[in-house]
């Protein structure tokens, strides 16, 4: 099996595994109870709010390469940040959108290892914010640290979702390693990404327009979660959602299975059980998030299918043009 072919087929089959175990543990009945009216107002509104959202991480795209030296016009960015979340949504592991992405842009600047160091800063700098958001997030929602410190006082970390709070504990906390290996081991040279990530994200007059954007596209991401709770009925306060998300928006980046569906899933069912609240509306509210997401990411597909059309004509072109000769 190739490469590629062998990292779809782990990632498929960590997906599979995840839902499998959501399958065994959680009443699917109630999670379908849960799903069967849908208020499409509520669904209409967290559509709506992922386009500032593009616009936004699009912006920071942007702001990351102009510091680096590097050519990219918003509409660009805008353009092909819908592609790379189209792709992150049907491509195994959620970075091969952004893998494509950096490829598109260093085919058109010179300065092609800076182009992939503009991609790989630009998530760093998200998820560096959502890792922030979600320590603020334990420290708000004494619920959540009381439900882990009675799971461990009551030695509950050997049963199946004592092993899951494990498991994603320890993904969560090998997310950053992750990805920095996976980025810089391409670099061509490590002083050259310090150099670029120093002059892009932590420099004193680059780091507030990081940092601000990278909050307001957290924000958004937590905003079409909490609009998808009353769009299937949840009953929960806003004011308590609003801690148990950012768990859950950080595990769904690890690069571990398709578009983080199962990964999603089983975080929210473990978070909302040590919050004390019912394991399937968590999953129900992360299942109508990521069919949310999922649409969302659809004008990248019209991209891709404009991108196709580009290339099938120049290449017509030029067999005509050779046929001529």
């Amino acid at each position: 099996m190739s490469r590629p072919g062998w990292r779809f087929g782990l990632r498929a089959l960590t997906t599979g595994a995840l839902l499998a175990c959501l399958l065994w543990q959680i009443d699917l009945g109630a999670v379908a109870r849960q799903l069967h009216d849908l208020r499409y107002p509520w669904l209409l509104a967290a559509l709506a709010l992922t386009v500032p959202q593009v616009v936004i991480s699009a912006w920071r795209w942007r702001l990351t390469a102009r510091c680096m030296g590097l050519t990219l016009s918003m509409g660009a960015a805008i353009r092909e940040y819908y592609l790379a979340t189209f792709l992150n949504q049907v491509l195994p592991g959620g970075v091969l959108g952004d893998a494509n992405r950096a490829w598109r842009h260093a085919r058109s600047d010179v300065h092609t290892a800076a182009a992939w160091h503009a991609v790989f800063i630009e998530r760093f700098s998200g998820q560096l914010s959502l890792a922030l958001v979600t320590v603020v997030a334990f420290w708000q929602s004494p619920s959540l640290v009381q439900g882990i410190a009675a799971r461990i006082a009551a030695a509950e970390l050997a049963t199946p979702w004592g092993m899951a709070v494990v498991a994603a504990l320890v993904l969560l906390a090998s997310l950053g390693i992750v990805l920095v290996w996976r980025y810089t081991r391409a670099a061509n040279a490590i002083a050259s990404f310090a150099n670029n990530l120093w002059r892009s994200l932590l420099a004193r007059r680059v780091w507030p327009a990081q940092f601000a954007s990278s909050l307001a596209v957290v924000s958004s991401y937590t905003g079409v979660f909490l609009l998808c709770a009353p769009a299937i009925g949840l009953s929960t306060p806003a004011s308590t959602l609003l801690w148990l998300i950012p768990p859950v928006l950080l595990a769904m980046a690890l690069p571990l299975s398709i578009a983080g569906w199962g990964l999603r899933e089983s975080a929210a069912a473990v978070v909302w059980s040590l919050a004390g609240l019912p394991a399937h509306e968590g999953v129900a509210l992360s299942l109508c998030y990521g069919a949310v997401v999922l649409v969302s990411s659809l004008p990248g597909a019209v991209v891709l299918g404009c991108s196709s059309g580009v290339r099938s004509a120049r290449g017509a072109s030029s067999m005509n043009a050779n046929t001529r000769k």
